[in-house]
């Protein structure tokens, strides 16, 4: 009997191993927020930026984590770089414009942007150039679940959950509860 497909199967792309557990992920997170509020002494003048897709559920979740601990919830936004993007024309012939919510503001905030994987620190890079737009903070540091090295930019993560070794022809796919119905962290291998 031939093995079951997996859950999220993409074309080209062979499930390898489990990097995380849904509890994983959990207990990562809270050390994550538990390494922000140290920094900061707080969250005062913090604001958390999660980059579409899946560091928006992440920045949530971490907002909502500092707040159980000290009853006090940074505000969390959300940030749409497709337009940002040195890759827009290879990524889609029309891509997706998300209706975000209404503008804010990060003018002379800490902002702790987030996102799922550090690759190769393009996404970073777009994120930055986006986020200006919505004024000049004070501080941009960058929180991320996954570091997997191969950095074509110089870009460094303030707060890493897990830095993994990847090869190139690896694949981390982060799969979140809210956006993919299911939570784990496969680390996949390329197959076309």
């Amino acid at each position: 009997m031939p093995p079951e497909p997996p859950n999220n199967p993409k074309k080209g792309v062979r499930e390898k191993s489990q990097l995380m557990s849904a509890t994983e992920i959990d207990r990562t997170l809270m050390r994550l927020a538990h390494e922000i509020l140290e920094r900061h002494n707080g969250v005062e003048d913090v604001v958390f930026v999660g980059i579409c897709r899946r560091g928006v559920p992440l920045a949530e979740r971490l907002a909502r984590k500092i707040a159980d601990i000290e009853k006090v919830r940074p505000p969390v936004h959300t940030l749409d770089i497709t337009f940002y993007r040195d890759d827009l024309s290879t990524v889609d012939l029309k891509p997706l414009v998300r209706q975000g919510p209404s503008a804010y503001s990060v003018e002379n905030r800490n902002v702790v942007l987030v996102d799922d994987v550090l690759y190769t620190g393009r996404t970073t890079r777009a994120a930055l150039d986006a986020l200006l737009d919505h004024g000049r903070p004070r501080r941009v540091e960058l929180c991320v679940l996954i570091d997997r090295g191969h950095r074509e930019l110089p870009v460094q993560a303030n707060y890493t959950g897990r830095t993994v070794q990847t090869a190139d022809n690896e694949v981390i796919e982060v799969r979140l509860q809210e956006v993919d119905g299911e939570e784990r962290i496969m680390v996949c291998e390329r197959t076309a």
